[in-house]
């Protein structure tokens, strides 16, 4: 599937947020619109012919304690072991789409790692950091950014963690 260049004046006010934030921070990759929604990992894997593990899926909870979001940023090859989260931000609920969308600022499908209507409680999955350039939601279902593993820490000061379920 193929990738299409898009003026950023006429990207979703979404992307423009994020892009923002990418050139803010001075990261080199901005957004790439995709011509197909990528919702999930194996989609956007998909179109952009790279590996699903490549894909830095973006899964949010709701903190029992204080109702905070809690971002995961997790290699889209794997399962977010929520006991694991858990154990490092405290108890975890579901969070349904209202609450991400009024936390984030972005609807499911399109959450990024970054720009957020409210800082998030961040931790990346260390699986990440087998592949030499991911990629991630950019603020809508159809736009992506590249990134390293070590881009990705340095933009959200998120610590890695090992969050995934085993894989046995």
């Amino acid at each position: 599937m193929r990738q299409a260049e898009t003026p950023g004046a006429a990207w979703p006010e979404s992307v423009q947020r994020v892009a923002a934030a990418l050139a803010a921070a001075g990261h080199p990759h901005p957004p790439r619109w995709l011509e197909v929604a990528a919702r999930t990992s194996q989609q956007a894997a998909d179109a952009l012919g790279v590996q699903v593990g490549q894909i830095a899926k973006s899964v949010i909870f709701r903190r029992v304690a204080d109702e905070a979001a809690v971002l995961v940023v997790a290699s889209g090859d794997r399962r977010v072991d929520e006991a694991k989260v858990a154990a490092v931000t405290g108890a975890l609920a579901r969070a349904d789409a209202a609450f991400v969308k009024a936390r984030t600022g972005y609807a499911i499908g399109g959450v990024p790692p970054l720009a957020h209507a409210s800082a998030p409680v961040t931790l990346i999955d260390q699986d990440l950091l087998r592949f030499d350039r991911i990629w991630a939601a950019a603020g809508h279902p159809n736009a992506v950014f590249a990134l390293a593993p070590v881009d990705l820490q340095r933009l959200t000061g998120a610590p890695m963690a090992d969050v995934a379920a085993s894989t046995a």
